[in-house]
């Protein structure tokens, strides 16, 4: 493939690029050959487990090779691959059933009901009382404990969606993102959860609905074991209105005075034993398959610093292709080919890793580069690396995930999901300064976009990590509404959009800043002190003070 030399020109420095250091050109040519390539309908939208997927990641391994990268997969390979286990929906529709003061009511799979897949059971088969818990949150540090006073041992938890009002939303979309985990440490043995009406605007039951039948992905341990964090949580489900009314059917306080309480700031609604019982039925199907990360490594310049990594990161995957519909014309576009989400944020990666590796400087500390798998799956092959990384994880100083930058616009300012909880936000600050770019905070914290992607899963191991996307000045905000109510996991996402280019060879150089700051600071990133996540998943790592 044509490969396009970089130009180098000096530029003034800051702290992110050392006084004098010159600055690669990126070239929109150059970002929009990667993804014309990964986003190709021979791709067929690259989904985990897939040829196309496959294919993909050959294709990232190439460039590493090329550059001179060293393989960080497993074995001395580019690849760590991963064994997953797919389960899928069986023969049997699921079915929920709510038995209370006015007799039972039955909903199928598709309805007013979402039965969750069982992992690890082929036919399911749960009954059992159901006690509302507010939000299903408990955490010592906040003083919340929605269970205080609540008996749900053997018993199933009806959970509002999200968090409270005026909660901080990322410490508010952890918490949403550990439910299960709640229930099963208090004994219970299955999950509900009904929307907020804040929660129904941001994901409509309608929405919903539209994959409630897909398969649901895990990864499979070394020693053969599906991964599932709660695996005392047996049965799991969703209820639109109808449904979840039945539920409250004879309770204490009727369920539209619970939403009333959760919709004020603030509003926490206390839970209470609920007149009713449920039975969850679904049967599954499984079957392993595997999807490779790939990672390679740049080592580091200074042998005091060369065994410390910087992690820059990445998801490779997308959904793949829509299942055909009666009634669908048979030249239809059904290939999601992930364009933007995620070619766009692999593209930038290569890039970046481009420019490294062709300095004539080489970064102080080693620079690790992961192309994951499945994050549309749950983020897997990210937690799967994190897990499991190529290098001891405590000499993993930082992370920063690139994923889905919306280059639909001249960008001006950037957001670095996370960046309040470490001295990564100041970083990245400085880093983008000299563009004249700015740092803006979370624009839709009721989306839970933290907890959303590849990033996440280094916090959850103690490591300082931001996401970075593209910002809401300059248009911004009205691009991201129509990308997210469009072209979002739809066809619409490839190459026929005016996408431009010029903004992905500035993404690019902003992330090379980044990445350089991080490597060639004199410290590593640091979480600030009394953080919650810094306290919660890193309590031994040294500490910052966070400067106002």
């Amino acid at each position: 493939m044509k490969r396009l030399v970089a130009v180098l020109l000096a530029c003034t420095a800051t702290v992110a690029v050392a006084q004098d250091a010159a600055v690669p050109v990126f070239t929109p040519e150059a970002v929009r050959a990667h993804v014309e390539f990964l986003a190709d309908d021979l791709l067929e939208g690259r989904d985990t487990g897939s040829r196309g997927h496959e294919i993909a990641a050959r294709y990232v391994a190439s460039e590493f090779d090329a550059l001179g990268l060293k393989p960080a997969g497993d074995n001395g390979s580019w690849y760590q691959r991963i064994t997953f286990q797919k389960t899928s929906p069986g023969a049997t529709p699921a079915r929920l059933t709510v038995t209370g003061p006015k007799g039972a009511q039955s909903w199928a799979q598709g309805t007013d009901v979402l039965v969750g897949l069982p992992v690890r059971e082929r036919s399911l088969d749960v009954s059992a009382p159901l006690v509302f818990v507010g939000y299903g949150i408990t955490d010592p540090t906040l003083k919340i404990d929605d269970y205080k006073g609540l008996d749900v041992k053997g018993k199933i938890v009806v959970v509002l969606a999200g968090f409270p009002k005026g909660m901080p939303s990322e410490v508010g979309a952890h918490l949403g993102s550990t439910k299960g985990q709640t229930a099963e440490a208090h004994g219970a043995i299955g999950v509900i959860t009904i929307a907020t009406r804040e929660s129904a605007k941001t994901r409509p039951w309608e929405q919903l609905k539209r994959r409630g039948d897909a398969p649901r992905f895990t990864w499979v341990s070394p020693e053969g074991e599906p991964f599932v964090e709660a695996p005392g949580i047996r049965a799991s489900g969703s209820l639109n209105t109808p449904a979840a009314e039945a539920a409250f059917a004879g309770a204490p306080r009727t369920l539209a005075a619970v939403l009333d309480e959760a919709d004020k700031a603030g509003g926490r609604p206390k839970g209470f034993a609920l007149r009713t019982s449920a039975r969850i039925e679904a049967t599954s199907t499984a079957e392993r398959v595997t999807s490779p990360n790939v990672a390679a490594i740049l080592p580091g310049s200074d042998p005091k610093l060369a065994d410390e990594y910087v992690v820059l990161s990445a998801h490779l995957d997308h959904i793949g292709v829509t299942p055909a519909k009666p009634g669908d014309a048979a030249d239809k576009d059904r290939i999601n080919n992930g364009a933007l989400d995620n070619a766009a944020g692999i593209a930038t990666m290569l890039e970046v890793a481009r420019a490294i590796a062709e300095a004539p400087d080489k970064p102080r500390r080693s620079i690790i580069f992961v192309a994951s798998t499945g994050e549309e799956k749950g983020l897997l092959g990210a937690d799967y690396f994190a897990r499991h990384p190529s290098v001891p994880i405590d000499r993993i100083v930082g992370n920063v995930d690139l994923d889905m930058p919306l280059l639909l616009y001249r960008f001006t300012d950037v957001t670095a999901f996370g960046a309040d909880h470490s001295t990564l936000g100041p970083l990245v600050a400085q880093a983008v300064k000299p563009m004249g770019v700015t740092l803006s905070p979370d624009p839709m914290p009721a989306e839970s976009i933290f907890t959303r992607s590849d990033h996440y899963m280094f916090v959850k191991q103690g490591v300082p990590a931001v996401f970075l996307a593209t910002g809401y000045a300059n248009g911004g905000e009205e691009q991201w509404g129509k990308f997210l109510s469009g072209n979002y996991h739809h066809p619409g996402d490839d190459m026929n959009q005016p996408i431009d280019w010029v903004a992905g060879a500035r993404f690019a150089e902003a992330n090379y800043r980044i990445t350089m700051a991080m490597a060639d600071a004199d410290q590593a990133p640091m979480w600030f002190k009394g953080d919650y996540f810094g306290d919660l998943f890193a309590k031994d790592r040294a500490k910052a003070a966070k400067v106002q």
